[in-house]
């Protein structure tokens, strides 16, 4: 017999010790952690997680909504209209070329999309016309030295290459405006505006001045006019195509959004106001354009809007754009730009948009609306 067992004793390593260990063990495992039992342990461990979970939603949030907003359907040209949208700058528009989005308006307007049109057509018809195109763009303070020359220099490798092309540059320091080397057959203009106090008066006196320029010289020499925000930039081809009596720029944020969610103005006070069964696409200031019989009336609409709010006490949420889509929603456009042709990189990768032409450059608010 051995010493341990006759003695009564577990020496360390012994089958008795191995088997009090084990009972100590079983006997520690009722012992709750932290001085929790079982449930309350469960019901932390489900707080953490749906802690960690709203972080994640809240952390990215807009990737998560963008993402679900490119789900949204875009519907489908009518096959009764396909035939209707046409012009001399792009032709039979190829509808089948891009069957996963809208190429066409209920009122029988094309939507541009890459690859619905031939661009060749286009150049032709503009050169055969002889046309002469106005860009013009606005450069007040410190959005001169930040985006004016990176906008013209991309603007002469893009913007109507070929065409006769005339600039019109308003700024509060014509002085400034910075040298570019420009092609044959393309002139630039430096207007002079005055400085507002507040950036938001600066974008509303847009329309006034436009107004009064297409009265003027830019109305005399060009044919068709084009608006531009100066922080952006040319990326790819934007040329006749676009052209017609009257364009539209659909917002590459808002083109999938149902109508009661666009950002139009509500407040029935203001001249921009739509109601919720009025508006068809959300529009983007940043692009309009065409004959400059109908950008005289659009401005004239757009100016006389602010005024009547100013009036009022009132500003419309979007100013100037707000009270372009009442115009577009009055007066329809006769042709739409897709988002490929004034694209947002910020976006996520949105398979629709083959080749951008225009981007957003960053928004500095902070430094250029001080």
């Amino acid at each position: 017999m051995a010493l341990g067992t006759e003695l009564g004793v577990s020496w360390p390593g012994s089958h008795g010790s191995c088997r009090e260990q084990e009972g100590q063990r079983q006997r520690g495992l009722g012992k709750p952690t932290w001085g929790l039992s079982r449930a309350k342990k469960r019901l932390l461990w489900r707080f953490f997680l749906s802690a960690f979970g709203f972080l994640g939603l809240y952390r990215y949030r807009f990737i998560i909504i963008r993402l679900i907003e490119g789900s949204i359907p875009m519907g489908t040209c009518p096959t009764a209209i396909m035939p209707l949208p046409r012009d001399n700058f792009t032709g039979v528009l190829h509808h089948w070329a891009r069957p996963e989005v809208l190429t066409c308006t209920s009122w029988g307007a094309p939507i541009i999309w890459d690859g619905t049109f031939d661009p060749h057509i286009a150049q032709q018809e503009a050169r055969r016309r002889n046309l002469t195109i106005g860009l013009t763009v606005f450069a007040v303070g410190r959005y001169l030295e930040k985006y004016l020359e990176h906008f013209l220099v991309s603007a002469e490798q893009h913007f109507m290459v070929g065409q006769n092309v005339v600039y019109y540059v308003f700024t509060d320091r014509p002085e400034a405006v910075p040298y570019v080397a420009l092609g044959q057959g393309r002139l630039l203009r430096a207007k002079p505006v005055q400085r507002e106090r507040r950036w938001q008066d600066v974008s509303m006196a847009r329309m006034p001045t436009l107004h009064e320029a297409l009265g003027g010289q830019l109305g005399q020499e060009a044919d068709f006019v084009f608006c531009l925000d100066v922080d952006q930039y040319f990326t790819g081809n934007f040329g006749p195509e676009v052209l017609a009596d009257l364009v539209a720029q659909l917002h590459a944020w808002h083109y999938r959004w149902p109508r009661w969610l666009l950002p139009y103005e509500r407040d029935k006070r203001s001249a921009a106001a739509l109601s919720l069964s009025e508006g068809d696409f959300y529009y983007h200031a940043a692009v309009f354009g065409g004959s400059v019989a109908a950008l005289l009336k659009l401005t004239a609409h757009c100016a006389t809007g602010q005024q009547l709010d100013h009036k009022r006490g009132i500003e419309a949420l979007w100013h100037d754009e707000s009270h372009l889509n009442k115009f577009f929603w009055l007066n329809k456009p006769t042709k739409l730009l897709s988002p490929e042709f004034c694209w947002a990189e910020e976006i996520i990768w949105r398979r629709e948009i083959h080749h951008p032409r225009l981007l957003w450059a960053p928004k500095e608010y902070t430094l250029v609306r001080n």
